[in-house]
């Protein structure tokens, strides 16, 4: 019966919680066009090539087609534990299991509705246990946080929403300890969230501490007792997360960028108006650079957190302190060293003031208590507050510096006003006609959902025009073409080898497919290895979020073990030849690859050793011939383009607007060459293409390697190289000059080099081989160095000397020996010894805490 009675009661409240931030995020996908079955895919533009592809990978694990610990699919090799505790650990991401690869962006739809309705879920959770109030404004509440600006507007970064669904429990397991000493429901909210997202729980668990300060400022007395067990429970919670947190702090430590400087006290870019702009409906200006905070969390919620404020039925000293935590939140966006504190001190890539769900949280949160409170006796104060928002928004048309506000449009300051207007309407007319009280709260719920409906409508078509939702075609139209010739590939090898598709979509696609490969684009990265794959010729400049196979030279795809090239037309590589076609896509086999392990001489670990692939490959085989050699581009031809020379560099301009830049080249090729073309230099969005004998590349200037394969010449002779650029920005770039490799010292170089190969076999986290050495020499592999990494030689673990912090590199004695390179994140062990003794612990203390406040409760 009491089952019953809840669902009457309250489970229906519960249920159009969860149900209506889906329903309305389903209508709005819908009216773009997104669905399943439908054209478009839910994934925006750059999420495509980070989230499907992350998903798909977790899919292969859960399938056991790769571990948990470590994948070979993301550039060379990757720590995937701390990879998964940004991307992937959220509560719903099991349910790929279910789904097919190629289904990857219908899964994601599921998933990412499904997080909705449980931040929905969880806030009503928590208001019907915080608040005192009817269940259609718990409903409304729900429904506002869980299609709050930040949460729509960032809805690309999927993996953020994980922390907004445990934050509402958070607070209510602070609620529970601080009032009735239970400390259960936080220790298993800050786990989970810990868990789940360990950026998000960073700025989540900052605020909560600061709340539970405020709390206990409120009512020292009476909540001076709960200081201890919070702090208790809350670091045991952190002690059980250790299990993903400290291998991730540890990876971030060494493979992390460094913090960012501090060069000004106020955030740049910021103006007065940001705050109350961004509490208005239907507003979205950019979730790149540039942008002001989302702090949308529904009028309704406005008015009455508002109302906290100004209502003398609250005590002056809980508004100042809780005032105080609007005061920080305000102050961070405009104060730089607060701003970089939620951002753990580094400054974000785009996706800025990522700490803003937090205002929207405080709100609601005192808009629940503020309708606690309100009653008919209010409404003079409820009329001023509407006036005055209305006022404030009106002066931000006149007042406000238009350029920076250009989105600010009718449709947004017309609504927000009207629906101020409409909701005070409701209230002052339904104190006359109070007894038919059902029929004005659904007026009301109809009234806010039209207001949710909007915002959100115009928020998520806001991220479709700067991010666009692409086809889905962009997704699966080569998937099962390319799938066949990985496949192919696969039962071919019995030994890791890598491959690179020269037409994918994404710079992920590696972790689809579920083949090893180069690039990658992941906030989780190996930034060392990266660091000197840029060295040697693959593209991964500044922090090294993106390394890119495109415009290398073979002697990478041979040292790298490049065994395959996928591609819709012929690479025009020395040594690469056609294997196997599916549709329009062919593979490529490498005949010169060599394998993931090469013997050498400690030499290699010299400083200044091998700073380049020719010095690399030159020191390997012991061959000393030139390799490369270089001779000028002459250009014969020019069009729509105006060259400036400024000694070292050329800047390439327009002549007419909307034109490409078209330069042709005339390059002298001599005989057995591969030639290239290098382009190097600067065009921000701009991509470089190149046509040759049939053969066209395109790819971005600064994102790309610098040569441009211009294919393998049997004969010498005289070839045209056409160039030209994209976009409408001025071009910088060194003078390109022409480059050719010398196949036949390329090919005695790779045989020398053969001759020293070890071959590894991989699965899972684990490489081994066999080695027979007449002398003592290192076996250097390509396998990315990680401080995971332990080395056993004939089963005895052995040191691990660093080759330029980048490769697996270690020195065996003469004779017959096993190697084996076992892969277990650092602090992993530390980490599960504190999970399991954390919980345990936990437990004990949970159970004296009941039986203490059994034992309170039987003497009261």
């Amino acid at each position: 019966m009491r089952r019953i009675d809840w669902i009457k009661q309250k489970g229906w409240a519960f249920c159009l919680s969860i149900l209506l931030p889906m329903g309305i995020m389903c209508f709005v996908y819908f009216r773009l066009g997104i669905h399943p079955g439908s054209e478009k895919t839910i994934l925006a533009s750059d999420a495509l090539s980070q989230t499907s592809n992350f998903f798909a990978s977790l899919n292969n694990a859960l399938h056991g087609k790769q571990s948990f610990f470590y994948t070979w699919h993301g550039s060379l090799g990757l720590n995937y534990w701390s990879f998964m505790a940004y991307y992937l650990n959220g509560v719903f991401s099991p349910l790929i299991y279910f789904f097919d690869n190629s289904q990857v962006p219908d899964a994601l739809y599921l998933i990412i509705l499904l997080k909705y309705g449980a931040i929905g879920g969880s806030f009503w959770v928590m208001s019907d246990q915080l608040f005192k109030i009817p269940q259609w404004s718990k409903v409304m509440l729900s429904t506002s946080f869980a299609l709050s600006g930040f949460a729509v507007a960032y809805s690309p970064q999927q993996m953020w929403l994980d922390g907004l669904i445990y934050f509402p429990l958070v607070i209510l397991g602070i609620h529970r300890l601080m009032d009735k000493k239970k400390p259960a429901v936080l220790f298993v909210s800050y786990l989970l969230l810990f868990l789940s997202n360990f950026y998000m729980a960073f700025m989540i668990g900052v605020f909560s501490f600061l709340y539970v300060l405020c709390r206990f400022l409120t009512e020292p007395s009476q909540y001076k007792k709960s200081l201890i067990p919070y702090l208790i429970t809350s670091l045991l919670a952190g002690g059980a997360s250790m299990i993903t947190i400290l291998p991730t702090l540890l990876d971030l430590k060494n493979n992390g960028e460094s913090l960012t400087e501090l060069k000004q006290f106020f955030t740049k870019g910021t103006d007065i108006w940001d705050i109350p702009v961004k509490t208005m409906v239907g507003v979205y200006d950019t979730s790149k650079y540039g942008s002001s905070p989302f702090l949308y969390f529904g009028l309704l919620g406005l008015i009455f957190c508002l109302f906290y404020f100004v209502s003398p039925k609250f005590p002056i000293k809980n508004k100042l302190l809780y005032g105080s935590l609007f005061l920080l939140l305000i102050g961070s966006v405009y104060i730089e060293p607060l701003n970089l504190f939620w951002h753990g001190f580094h400054s974000p890539n785009m996706f800025l003031f990522r700490f803003s769900f937090l205002f929207s949280f405080l709100g609601l949160l005192l808009a629940g208590f503020g309708l606690e409170k309100v009653t008919r006796e209010d409404t003079n104060r409820l009329i001023n507050i509407v006036m005055g928002l209305i006022l404030l928004y009106l002066a931000i048309i006149f007042l406000a510096n238009r350029k920076r506000y250009d989105f600010l449009d009718k449709t947004t300051i017309t609504a927000t006003v009207i629906f101020l207007l409409v909701y005070l309407l409701i209230w002052i007319i339904s104190e006359k006609w109070y007894q038919n009280r059902r029929i004005w709260w659904v007026l009301l719920l109809l009234v806010f959902l039209g207001e949710i409906a909007l915002n959100t409508q115009r928020t998520v078509t806001g991220i479709n025009g700067e991010w666009h939702y692409p086809e889905r075609a962009a997704y699966d139209r080569n998937y099962t073409d390319v799938h066949q010739l990985v496949e192919a590939t696969r039962k071919e090898n019995q030994t890791l080898y890598r491959l690179a598709n020269l037409n994918s979509v994404s710079r992920n696609e590696s972790f689809i497919y579920g083949y090893s490969g180069v690039s990658m684009f992941s906030s989780i990265r190996n930034r060392h290895s990266s660091m000197y794959l840029n060295e040697l010729g693959f593209r991964s400049n500044g922090t090294n979020l993106n390394i890119q196979y495109a415009n290398n030279t073979l002697v990478m795809d041979a040292l790298l073990g490049i065994k395959y090239n996928i591609s819709e037309n012929d690479p025009q590589k020395y040594g690469f030849t056609l294997k196997q076609t599916a549709g329009k896509h062919k593979v490529y086999e490498n005949q010169l690859a060599l394998p993931l392990g090469i013997l050498t001489d400690q030499g290699i670990y010299k400083k200044d050793a091998v700073k380049n692939q020719s010095e690399l490959i030159q020191y390997l085989s012991k061959q000393k011939e030139p390799l490369f050699y270089f001779s000028e581009a002459e250009m014969i031809k020019e069009e729509n383009v105006h060259i400036e020379d400024q000694g070292s560099v050329l800047f390439y301009s327009k002549t007419t607007p909307n034109k490409l830049r078209k330069m042709t080249y005339s390059i002298d090729v001599p005989a057995r060459s591969q030639a290239y073309l290098s382009l190097y230099g600067r065009g921000i969005e701009v991509e470089a293409i190149t046509k040759v004998n049939g053969l066209e590349q395109r790819t971005g200037l600064e994102e790309h390697g610098q040569y441009y394969n211009l294919g393998y010449y049997e004969k010498a002779q005289k070839i045209q190289v056409e160039v030209s650029f994209t976009g409408e920005g001025v071009v910088h770039l060194v003078k390109p000059t022409a480059m050719f490799m010398n196949v036949d010292v390329f090919e005695k170089s790779v045989q020398a080099i053969q001759k020293q190969g070890v071959s590894f076999e991989t699965k899972g986290r684990i490489a081994e081989a066999d080695v027979n050495l007449a002398k003592d020499q290192v076996v250097l592999t390509t396998i990315p160095y990680d401080k995971g990494w332990r080395a056993y030689v004939d089963g005895k673990e052995v040191a691990i000397p660093t080759f330029k912090d980048a490769f697996l590199a270690l020195p065996v004695s003469q004779g017959t020996h096993k190697i084996k390179f076992v892969f277990l994140p650092e602090g992993f062990k530390i980490g599960l010894g504190l999970f399991i003794s954390c919980n345990v612990l936990f437990g004990l203390f949970n159970w004296q805490v009941c039986k203490k406040r059994e034992q309170e409760q039987s003497l009261s």
